[in-house]
């Protein structure tokens, strides 16, 4: 059977990716109701590629033998500023890239589970990324313009 820690940390990750899919759905609808077209759209697409995540990394217990579950998930925050949200979706990323890596590392004897990781790894890097590029954009450009890049 394979490492008990890789295992609780693929199912941590998918308990916890699958509430985070479930909050950028959310945020989508929300921020479509708004009329922020391009941030919808944004993350409607990274609610897919989240839960695809959770599919793989779900597959990945079940070929090491582990148990899946589905485990209880925190209540997370809903926001209606897009700025605001933006700022907490960034340190998710942060926290989340810091827990990762050291699971990251319990895989490095699991080539096929390292490379999912490291492909989880990269995507979620690439968002906390595109965050600080935001924050960065809305503090140049001002929020009022932030938001029509938005439409």
């Amino acid at each position: 059977m394979a490492n008990e820690k890789l295992l609780e940390a693929l199912q941590t990750i998918a308990t916890a990716l699958s509430q985070q899919a479930d909050g950028h759905a959310i945020q989508s609808k929300i921020f479509a109701s708004q009329g922020f077209t391009k941030l919808a759209d944004k993350y409607a697409e990274h609610a897919n590629e989240e839960r695809d995540y959770v599919s793989k990394c779900i597959d990945r217990i079940l070929d090491l033998g582990g148990t899946v579950k589905n485990g209880a998930k925190e209540e997370t925050p809903v926001y209606t500023d897009a700025i605001e949200w933006v700022k907490y979706d960034l340190q998710v990323s942060v926290d989340g890239l810091a827990y990762l890596k050291g699971i990251v590392e319990l895989a490095t004897d699991d080539l096929t589970t390292y490379d999912l990781l490291k492909d989880y790894y990269k995507d979620e890097e690439e968002d906390m990324y595109w965050g600080e590029q935001q924050l960065d954009l809305i503090e140049k450009i001002g929020e009022t313009n932030w938001y029509i890049t938005m439409l």
